[in-house]
């Protein structure tokens, strides 16, 4: 169990840095949109805390998947929900959502389509990559149990007068 927390805190670290930058990126496109024109040192500090903190949650909790006797739907749904109560959090936070009942599910409605599709494609890349790998081997094999075979054959006819 050590190593999955000293793992999720160096992954979390890598991430976090990447917070504030992507924070910075978010307010330079609401500004670009005239959405926010100033913004008070407390919303920036306040942004750039919680960007690193979700940042640091964010890229620690990939390491759920290495955990070999976690079930992997168990997995992608602890992973999922710690993901969507963080963001939720940090939305809310920052004022970034409205607080009442019909931002929170228009929001909760995006975050479950938007993972499942980041899931569907991350399914599909994989499969594909397993059915190449899978091909690769069959032919390896093919080609080995081709030669095996003109081996015997070899062998056979140097048996015989």
């Amino acid at each position: 169990m050590k190593k999955y927390v000293l793992e999720f805190f160096r992954r979390g670290l890598v991430a976090c840095g990447f917070g504030p930058i992507i924070l910075a990126i978010v307010y330079l496109i609401l500004q670009h949109q005239a959405i926010v024109e100033t913004l008070t040192v407390n919303q920036v500090c306040l942004g750039i805390f919680s960007l690193s903190a979700l940042a640091f949650i964010a890229g620690g909790m990939n390491v759920i998947y290495q955990i070999e006797r976690l079930p992997l739907m168990r997995a992608i749904l602890i992973h999922g929900c710690v993901l969507y109560i963080s963001y939720l959090g940090t939305y809310l936070l920052n004022d970034w959502l409205e607080r009442g009942v019909t931002p929170i599910l228009g929001f909760t409605g995006i975050f479950i389509l938007g993972y499942f599709l980041i899931w569907v494609i991350i399914y599909s890349i994989t499969k594909r990559n397993t059915e190449k790998l899978n091909k690769i081997l069959q032919q390896k094999q093919r080609a080995e149990d081709n030669e095996h075979a003109l081996f015997s054959i070899v062998d056979k006819n140097r048996l015989l007068p």
